[in-house]
């Protein structure tokens, strides 16, 4: 299927790893320019050059900010005027017992998750809306639908995620820009490797056992019984930002392993 990405400027938030690197290389194979974002110049440097190693003819720079604050979202629009592709995928996520979660924690993820793809939709939505094609594309989470008792924090500001998405879609009825959520079930990524590495190791037990009670205790739902991998979920990500995908918008829809267990 050609998904007609050719040339089209597409800007990924938190992209130097994980699902937004992954979702970034998708696009930039697909033959749209890429803008990578990440906190640090370093990190940055090494998405780029991993990825031109990948895909040597892609087109794609780079923005070092703080994407999450006011003042970092103002430095990538200094440098990116305007996108036809948004991809909202800047997140933080970490376990912690509901009682020991603190009210600044709770600003501090609604800030990142949640305020953060609205600056940038509010900045990129009108000009696609002017030029009559645009896609934006919140990464949000299966845990959006299934709050995660383990974090609740995190699962609050992934419903906040879709219910941005779903009204931003109504706002722009009409235009010929689409607006969908994403929902990731439990992904393997750089970061995920690390803290089950760290969970294994302070339990005495292996990364394969620390992974078996995962599903056991934390997502005994999941039909794969297994991590997904951040190429899948990109599979899916870059599908709705191409041609094809013109008659899907105002959705949130599942790459989870099947965990959310309803038909809708």
């Amino acid at each position: 299927m050609d998904l007609e990405l050719g040339g089209k400027r597409a800007l990924v938030t938190g992209s130097t790893a994980g699902i937004g690197y992954a979702i970034a290389r998708g696009l930039a194979a697909e033959g749209a320019r890429v803008v990578i974002t990440g906190r640090t110049q370093a990190s940055v440097d090494g998405a780029l050059a991993r990825l031109r190693k990948d895909l040597p003819q892609a087109a794609a720079e780079g923005v070092a900010a703080d994407c999450a604050s006011a003042e970092g979202a103002e430095k990538v629009f200094a440098r990116v005027a305007e996108v036809e592709i948004l991809v909202n995928n800047l997140g933080i996520y970490a376990r912690m017992p509901f009682f020991d979660i603190p009210d600044a924690e709770w600003q501090r993820y609604f800030e990142v998750n949640v305020l953060s793809g609205v600056r940038f939709a509010r900045r990129y939505a009108p000009a696609m809306a002017k030029r009559g094609w645009g896609r934006i594309l919140f990464v949000s989470s299966e845990s959006g639908l299934n709050i995660p008792r383990e974090m609740i924090h995190y699962g609050m500001s992934k419903t906040a995620q879709l219910a941005v998405s779903h009204g931003l879609a109504m706002e722009l009825t009409g235009t010929g820009v689409t607006v969908n959520a994403l929902l990731p079930g439990p992904t393997r990524t750089e970061n995920t490797e690390r803290m089950r590495a760290e969970r294994a190791k302070a339990a005495g037990i292996t990364v394969a056992q620390v992974e078996e009670q995962f599903f056991k205790v934390y997502r005994p739902t999941s039909i794969l019984r297994r991590f997904t991998s951040a190429e899948e979920v990109a599979n899916l990500a870059v599908y709705l930002c191409g041609a094809g995908a013109s008659a899907t918008t105002g959705a949130a829809l599942r790459v989870d392993g099947g965990v959310v267990n309803q038909i809708m």
